[in-house]
């Protein structure tokens, strides 16, 4: 006869206390939501999508069958030619993964390089999300500060990280640039110490002011750069959409894996996405969405400057769908939020996205109508000013 132990859990039955404020906060209706990464719904080009999609879904679908781990192989082919024009990676569709959002493809990465690598460097501040998934695969994190120039790569140098992310093109969140010199740098540190870096290139299609530098993935001549991209700012975060482009080495560890056997994409929209990219409709909807948020960009700044006047300075803009701001005066962020909040303006804070190690107001534009963005800036800086000390 086998034994089953019992244990009896004395327990008290959960009530959430803050069930009410949770309620509350779903039914607020905003007047006015500056969320920062957000493209207006009307940017989308619907009707387009709808027709291309029912051009894909044809008969020579195979919906039997299974996908190709990596991708489609037309879907890769589209994006490597697009990175090769637009953003100078060095690629080919045979070293591409597509994949469903950031966590996922961070994921892959994780798991690709455990057996080689323990500990990964992050930017800080930086995206907390990178240092959560890492994390959550056994890697020690080094902190590594940035400065003028980005990641501050002597500090790099000197810790025992071997593997280390950057957001070199559009440093989040702060938003610097890391010149050629810098990127040259750390890639004979990669080279030297057998590294791996890996380039996030969140944004760079949305850059007002000047054409981004190429990405650090085409000055590689070692293969040590893992480059990730995504559609999710430029175009849709609901299609879930971004890609990888590996070092040799990687991919051939990913096939070998039972990762390579499973689609991260559904296939009516990675042969949706095929055919937007095969027919330029993506580099005609950037140039659309491009010039329509630059007027944005720069009409919540002029607006910022008519009302806040000099009480305030601007910590990041002339990229993204945001600029992000600080008071210069004493001034109490906990009224401001209470204030908003109570005044129904939805504002967001770069502490929660970057582990608290920075504090800036995030300022989104992308989903305000451009005539809305003067009246929504005015209402703001009624609050703004309620929370001076």
């Amino acid at each position: 006869m086998v034994g089953v132990l019992v244990g009896v859990i004395s327990y008290k039955k959960f009530t959430p206390k803050d069930k009410k404020i949770e309620k509350e906060e779903i039914n607020i209706q905003y007047r006015y939501n500056f969320f920062p990464v957000r493209l207006a719904k009307n940017t989308f080009p619907l009707k387009l999508w709808k027709r291309l999609s029912s051009k894909a879904l044809d008969d020579s679908l195979d919906f039997g069958g299974y996908l190709d781990g990596q991708g489609e192989l037309g879907l890769r082919k589209q994006i490597a030619t697009y990175l090769r024009s637009s953003r100078g990676v060095n690629c080919t569709a045979k070293n591409i993964i597509v994949c469903n959002g950031f966590s996922e493809a961070m994921g892959l990465v994780a798991k690709i390089l455990k057996k080689e690598y323990s500990s990964l460097a992050i930017e800080k501040p930086g995206y907390y999300i990178t240092k959560e998934v890492f994390t959550d695969y056994g890697y020690n994190i080094d902190k590594i500060d940035i400065n003028q120039s980005g990641l501050n790569i002597d500090k790099l140098k000197k810790s025992k990280s071997k593997l280390v992310y950057i957001t070199p093109s559009h440093q989040y969140p702060k938003g610097v640039t890391m010149p050629i010199s810098n990127r040259l740098e750390l890639l004979k540190w990669a080279k030297d110490i057998d590294g791996i870096i890996i380039e996030d290139d969140y944004d760079s299609e949305l850059s007002y002011v000047n054409r981004p530098i190429p990405s650090l993935q085409g000055l590689d001549n070692y293969d040590k750069t893992v480059y990730f991209g995504t559609f999710s700012k430029s175009f849709s975060p609901t299609l879930r959409v971004c890609y990888m482009v590996l070092p040799q080495f990687m991919i051939d560890i990913y096939k070998k894996s039972f990762h390579s056997h499973f689609p991260k994409v559904s296939l009516p929209i990675q042969k949706t996405m095929e055919l937007f990219l095969e027919g330029g409709y993506y580099e005609k909807h950037l140039r659309k969405i491009r010039t329509l948020n630059r007027k944005k960009h720069n009409s919540l700044k002029e607006y910022l400057i008519l009302y806040l006047k000099d009480t305030f300075k601007i910590e990041k803009q002339g990229g993204g769908l945001s600029i992000d701001i600080n008071p210069t005066v004493p001034f109490d962020m906990n009224v401001l939020k209470k204030l908003a909040q109570k005044e129904r303006i939805k504002l967001y804070f770069a502490s929660d996205i970057s582990n608290g190690e920075w504090q800036a107001i995030r300022l989104g534009f992308g989903n305000f109508e451009i005539e809305d963005i003067e009246e929504a800036v005015k209402s703001f800086s009624y609050i703004w000013y309620q929370s001076f000390i």
